[in-house]
């Protein structure tokens, strides 16, 4: 008979188990009636460590029972997902019925073989310039966005899942959201979001409110993932999957580390953060021999927008690039607020060019990062010496960085461009500048696309 010996945070320590598993779904019956589920972190002997993901309160050791399921937390998952709301444990919060199941998926998914992974190099558009055009997104690509708190990444978030489409594919495209620890307006938004647009009948929405108990968010973005992955390998879609703040997760993972009584890593964090991160954003990519593919942007607040903290630092490592929300550009008003400078997306090069965007678009984004960093330096330079003491060519370059700002990564929440517009846009700035300063661009493109835009 097992018995509960103690409780400690979101923890269980269980006396008298048998033949039980690690990672076993665990369903903790109260004598209310009420039914909460958990599972094993830790089996020795007839020992059992339990985590509970609706947490420990009102639980009383004396009373409750326990009844180990002889399996890991599951997703019951078919087609009829597509337009759904789930809570963080896979529970129907929209009101509607429970799905009837064509399988269950173990949330627990295996990271990709890479020997099985096929190269990203299929263009996606978001719509959004300073992406597209200089930090492009590749089918398949891990890219994260990385953020501050205060920053409007929740917007760009919603903005990216309503506008993100593959050009060079006409096959079935899908959004899964997975979001950890928002606040109730943040879930409003979202819903609200995605129903108004429309975007919410080829989506599938995750939600772990800030108010619901801290270990739950670590099953949100598995639950995600295996949805995702049904989606794409099952249904042979292309789906975007957007993981919402994986700061808030990886505070869970601390919380749970800290009550099981593990030595800290790096600020607290477990030694095994970076792992734990691998084994969902290695979830993503394309399998050779399947049609389907997983896109993966995951978005963090960096806690005093510290690119050194652990969660951004260990991000960077696991991930293709990043995108980087700079509050400078926010405080001028501009949104999206996204610095080309120190954002980066390593697969660029194999996603554009000839037949996947266009010829120019290369030469283009590289002209355009140089010009930019030169503006940024005159801007600093007059700050030091003044406006007088800057040459006429240092004044060229000063207005196309402002001209940048407010052309090019200035745009409406709901303005969705395609990848011309932001290529005429990218030569419409590029045309303040002398010929002879566009030193990235080649005789024959500059005289084919320079006048034209």
């Amino acid at each position: 008979m097992s018995k509960i010996r103690e409780i400690a945070g979101p923890l269980m320590m269980v006396d008298g188990v048998k033949g039980v598993g690690y990672d076993e779904l665990v369903e903790i019956i109260l004598n209310t009636g009420e039914v909460r589920q958990g599972k094993t972190l830790l089996v020795e002997d007839d020992k059992a460590l339990v985590q509970v993901f609706e947490g420990t309160v009102g639980l009383d050791s004396k009373t409750v029972k326990l009844k180990f399921k002889g399996r890991g937390l599951e997703l019951p998952v078919s087609e009829d997902i597509l337009g759904r709301i789930f809570s963080g444990l896979g529970k129907p919060i929209d009101g509607a019925p429970a799905i009837i199941p064509k399988k269950q998926i173990d949330i627990n998914g295996n990271p990709i073989n890479p020997v099985a992974r096929d190269y990203p190099d299929d263009f996606i558009q978001t719509g959004i310039s300073t992406i597209d055009g200089l930090n492009t997104l590749s089918r398949g690509q891990k890219l994260p966005i990385f953020s501050g708190s205060g920053l409007p990444h929740s917007h760009l978030a919603a903005q990216v899942a309503r506008q993100a489409k593959v050009l060079k594919k006409e096959q079935n495209f899908a959004v899964v959201f997975g979001a950890m620890g928002i606040t109730y307006e943040e879930a409003e938004f979202f819903i609200d979001n995605f129903k108004k647009t429309g975007a919410i009948e080829t989506s599938v929405l995750f939600i772990n409110l800030a108010t619901d108990p801290a270990i739950e968010r670590i099953a949100t973005p598995r639950m995600a993932l295996t949805a995702a992955e049904y989606l794409a390998f099952d249904l042979n879609m292309h789906v975007l999957t957007i993981l919402t703040d994986m700061t808030n997760y990886c505070e869970s993972l601390r919380e749970v580390s800290a009550a099981r009584k593990e030595v800290p890593g790096r600020r607290g964090y477990p030694g095994y953060l970076y792992t734990d991160l691998a084994s969902l954003y290695e979830r993503a990519g394309r399998i050779k021999g399947r049609s389907g593919s997983i896109t993966l942007i995951p978005i963090l607040t960096m806690p005093d927008d510290d690119k050194t903290h652990p969660i951004p630092d260990l991000t960077g490592y696991i991930t293709e690039g990043q995108i980087i929300l700079d509050r400078p550009l926010e405080r001028k008003g501009i949104y999206p607020p996204v610095d080309p400078l120190p954002s980066l997306s390593r697969l660029r090069d194999k996603a554009i060019g000839e037949g996947k965007t266009r010829e120019d678009h290369a030469s283009v984004a590289n002209q355009l990062f140089a010009a930019y960093a030169r503006g940024k330096e005159v801007r600093e330079l007059m700050v030091i010496f003044g406006e007088a003491a800057l040459s006429p060519l240092d004044k060229t370059y000063l207005k196309f960085a402002d001209e940048f700002e407010g052309k090019f990564i200035r745009q409406g929440e709901y303005e969705n461009r395609t990848i011309e517009e932001t290529l005429k846009i990218s030569w419409q700035l590029l045309n303040i500048l002398p010929r002879e300063e566009l030193k990235r661009i080649k005789d024959e493109i500059f005289n084919k696309y320079a006048k034209a835009d």
